[in-house]
């Protein structure tokens, strides 16, 4: 146990829990934080839920961990945000921050001098996964979106890190890991400045059911025991992930109505129609069709869809 532990002016001094709300800079927006030391000396994990704000499962499972773990059987620090983008989650708001419409997610690593979301991304970054040996961030499918469980690794950082994450996202109870090739994004982020880190997906279309927090948390819980954060059995899924390389993300061409001809976990062939756009007199004004053999990871419910909105995702198997 580490005597005391201070983050963002929220201090421990001896082992416990403390939960309070962060301020972000100079602005007025506030975080709610969760911090636990643990009885027993051990790595600091972060845990954020809830960068975007409408994606619900990972933002009720995060404050039910925040508030269910024993710092009893804690070794080390936990640090849970839940969620990040606090307007977002106000408004029901999908994918950006409503007072400045960014994507938190690609401002990372932020700026102390910009708007809100490169405020908040700061903060995560410098404040937050600075002290961390390991960072989860939880996210879903975001309020037309609908999806199947998986979880990133990145890819574009040293060896030693992709491997470490790789590790834990094998932990998890869901059917595909997906190696990332990008360089934005907290996680990715995280990993490039030498922090182990996964993003995790479950749950979609605005929806919290009780099914997937369960399921979510039962994965986090054993994913923090894989670290030895928490004490406890590791109870591994008989069978890891199926692992994914190469993955086609898919943003609209056009302006109009979508159709799409398949949905979220379904296998596809090569060849095959996955959606259409058709403009508001009924005419067929785009077509896609899949580029290999794979599944569909997530893809966008709703009818309206906007030049450059993203439409589906899907991946390639590596069997």
């Amino acid at each position: 146990m580490k005597k005391e532990f201070s983050i963002c002016g929220l201090t421990l001094k001896n082992y416990g829990k403390i939960q309070d709300y962060v301020k972000i800079l100079d602005t007025e927006t506030k975080i709610p934080v969760t911090i636990i030391n643990g009885k027993n000396e051990g790595k600091t994990v972060l845990i954020t839920a809830g960068i975007h704000g409408g994606e619900y499962p990972c933002i009720r499972t995060a404050i039910e961990l925040a508030r269910d773990i024993n710092p009893e059987i804690v070794n080390g620090q936990i640090i849970i945000i839940h969620p990040v983008n606090m307007q977002a989650f106000k408004d029901k708001s999908a994918g950006i921050v409503p007072e400045d419409g960014k994507n938190i997610n690609r401002v990372f690593p932020g700026d102390k001098n910009g708007t809100i979301s490169d405020k908040i991304a700061y903060v995560i970054t410098h404040e937050f996964q600075d002290k961390a040996d390991f960072y989860f961030d939880m996210h879903g499918g975001d309020l037309h979106e609908e999806l199947h469980p998986y979880v990133y690794y990145p890819g574009i950082c040293e060896d030693e890190i992709c491997n470490r994450s790789k590790e834990i996202a094998k932990i998890f109870n869901v059917d595909y890991m997906v190696k990332s090739n990008a360089t934005s994004g907290a996680y990715n982020c995280a990993a490039i400045r030498g922090i182990p880190s996964i993003l995790i997906e479950r749950g979609g279309c605005g929806i919290c059911r009780r099914e997937d927090v369960e399921k979510y948390k039962k994965d986090m819980i054993i994913a923090l025991r894989g670290l030895g954060v928490l004490e406890g059995d590791v109870l591994r899924s008989e069978q890891s992930p199926i692992e994914i390389t190469n993955v086609k993300y898919i943003d609209s061409l056009k302006n109009g109505c979508l159709e799409m001809f398949v949905k979220a976990g379904e296998r596809i062939v090569q060849g095959q129609k996955l959606y259409e756009v058709i403009d508001l007199f009924g005419n067929v004004i785009d077509t896609y069709y899949a580029e290999f053999e794979g599944v569909v990871l997530y893809n966008t419910v709703s009818l309206a869809i906007n030049k450059g909105e993203s439409i589906i995702a899907y991946g390639e198997l590596n069997l």
